[in-house]
């Protein structure tokens, strides 16, 4: 038996391939993700690490105004409950512990985005007041 202390680290880098400039990256908006909106393993990574419990968004998941709650869900063509506006994309990875179902992000809400280097395909969008987004 031994009782020398022992430490590990971890580094988790964000990939912001998906940008194709920093243009908007200093004005981001902060909004609230809700999780059940989201799939483990497609949006967002499920931590299986035991010592960080803690599970994270991806960046350049794309994302709407949820009009009845006011979180944000997955942009999704089609919806009817909002989301089928696209608010932006969430900016940098945002970390969530384990049972939680809001999570606080950066909204990327204008810039310009390279759409083959996204996390998931996206429908590509004229810009609109709310995301001035554009595609390359």
């Amino acid at each position: 038996m031994s009782i020398q202390p022992i430490s590990s680290s971890a580094t988790y880098t964000a990939d912001r391939s998906w940008l194709a400039s920093l243009h908007g990256t200093d004005s981001t908006d902060t909004v609230t993700l809700d999780v059940s909106k989201f799939v483990a393993g497609t949006h967002y990574v499920a931590s299986t690490d035991p010592y960080q419990p803690y599970s994270r968004f991806k960046s350049g998941i794309p994302v709407g105004r949820i009009t009845a709650s006011g979180l944000y869900g997955l942009y999704t063509v089609g919806a009817t409950d909002g989301t089928q506006n696209l608010a932006g994309f969430v900016f940098a990875e945002a970390q969530f512990a384990p049972g939680q179902t809001k999570v606080p992000a950066a909204l990327l809400w204008h810039g310009s985005v390279i759409t083959a280097k996204l996390p998931i395909a996206v429908v590509t969008v004229v810009p609109s007041a709310t995301a001035q987004i554009r595609f390359v």
